[in-house]
């Protein structure tokens, strides 16, 4: 598909602004109905915890609920966090799944906290925050001041794109060990390219994405079509140095989230471009995961398909929600649409069922038994803001899914019925 066409398609569909609301799924109520006790909950822990843990001097104030630390306590971070922008998009979620327009006033509040990021060339996690927060809050509101730092967020990633390699740079930190790594989790940050060229017309954009989902699909996936989490290229040549897995049990392992961005962005991807090679890489990985003899009945992972001691492994609830909210839109796509919808529906009646947090404890967030980096010791068995935020947004998707209307993607929705 030429990139006009592909403009053309993604710029002439509908916007949930103009919308109806959806009506909650009749088995989700309940789980709505707690995710809005632990909504205000976490509203009112926020600032508390910031009076009395505020940033250190000199240090960027604390803005946005990350996580909880071995002791119980909030963890809040600073707008430079990868998971910033999580927390505002979740409210935001929150107010389109509930029906409820009294989400959008904090959603506002704490996505205006993640502005000063648009001018931030040190992160490849563009995506994550401001795309999550502005983009979604743009969807709702049509504000054009959010049009504007979407813009501006996408030409500072812009920045970090080197033309011999063909991808976006992902770290900048131990430039000794790495001279160009990028990391699966980078394909989810292309989104906000792909907006920016329906928003403004401009197609470097555009290119720029499709030449970094070209190069990892090229070397970032095996023979299966598991993933790695990190290949690290020469900046002189753009050849590979070397392929390891930075989060995950070994380096040949399959780690969990990994999988799920590599799922939701080649899915994200096939919906922008039309594109027949992503939407059967998409496929490839979708079936990977779910007939791997590792993945438990509830379709929730274990942190790591090949982790050394399973069933006695933790869970890791982030990569349930990043896998069921993509196989909810991979399902509009393909001809296996109906197993993967199931699938989406199984993993999220687990979460909701089995992971959710009890009414009014763990200082708002969720869902429980998420793992960030068991490698690194940190984030076992917590709350993450990532997980609710993808969670809420496959509730939503199967919202709509359920009353026959398009699948919530980003700033904008896409068509259930029709192919790109």
């Amino acid at each position: 598909m030429n990139f006009r066409r592909a403009l053309y398609l993604i710029s002439s569909l509908p916007l949930l602004a103009g919308c109806q609301a959806t009506k909650p799924v009749p088995a989700m109520r309940s789980t709505l109905s707690l995710a809005e006790t632990q909504a205000t909950l976490l509203l009112r822990e926020v600032p508390a915890a910031q009076a009395s843990r505020p940033a250190p001097a000199g240090k960027p104030p604390l803005v946005s609920p990350r996580t909880l630390d071995a002791q119980g306590n909030l963890v809040l971070v600073p707008a430079r966090d990868w998971t910033s922008g999580f927390f505002p998009g979740y409210l935001w979620l929150l107010s389109e799944a509930t029906g409820h327009a009294s989400w959008q006033a904090p959603a506002r509040a704490y996505t205006a906290n993640i502005e000063g990021e648009k001018t931030n060339g040190t992160t490849h996690d563009m995506g994550f925050k401001v795309y999550c927060s502005f983009g979604t809050g743009y969807r709702y509101t049509q504000d054009p001041a959010y049009k504007e730092v979407l813009l501006a967020s996408a030409r500072t990633l812009s920045t970090r794109f080197n033309p011999v390699i063909g991808a976006i740079r992902s770290w900048d930190h131990h430039q000794d060990v790495w001279g160009f790594p990028v990391i699966i989790d980078n394909m989810l940050n292309l989104e906000l390219l792909f907006a920016a060229t329906r928003l403004s017309g401009d197609s470097s954009f555009y290119k720029i994405a499709v030449q970094h989902a070209n190069t990892t699909l090229r070397n970032h996936f095996r023979p299966d079509y598991s993933t790695y989490h990190v290949v690290d290229y020469s900046p002189a040549n753009g050849a590979v140095v070397t392929r390891t897995t930075h989060q995950g049990a070994a380096p040949e392992s399959a780690w969990a989230r990994g999988q799920g961005w590599a799922l939701y962005g080649y899915t994200m991807c096939y919906r922008e471009t039309g594109n027949p090679a992503y939407l059967a890489q998409a496929e490839r990985v979708a079936d990977y995961l779910l007939r791997h003899p590792n993945l438990p009945a509830d379709g929730v992972p274990y942190w790591d398909f090949n982790a050394p001691n399973i069933p006695n492994e933790p869970r890791d609830a982030s990569a349930g929600a990043v896998m069921a909210s993509a196989l909810y839109e991979l399902s509009t796509y393909s001809q296996q649409g109906a197993a993967y919808r199931a699938q989406a529906d199984k993993t999220l009646a687990s979460l909701a069922q089995n992971y959710a947090a009890p009414a009014g404890t763990n200082h708002g967030f969720l869902l429980l038994h998420s793992t960030g980096s068991k490698p690194a010791g940190s984030e076992i068995d917590v709350p993450l803001s990532y997980a609710d935020y993808y969670f809420m947004e496959a509730l939503v998707r199967q919202q709509h899914l359920a009353a026959g209307r398009e699948v919530v993607a980003g700033a904008r929705v896409v068509g259930a019925k029709s192919k790109p």
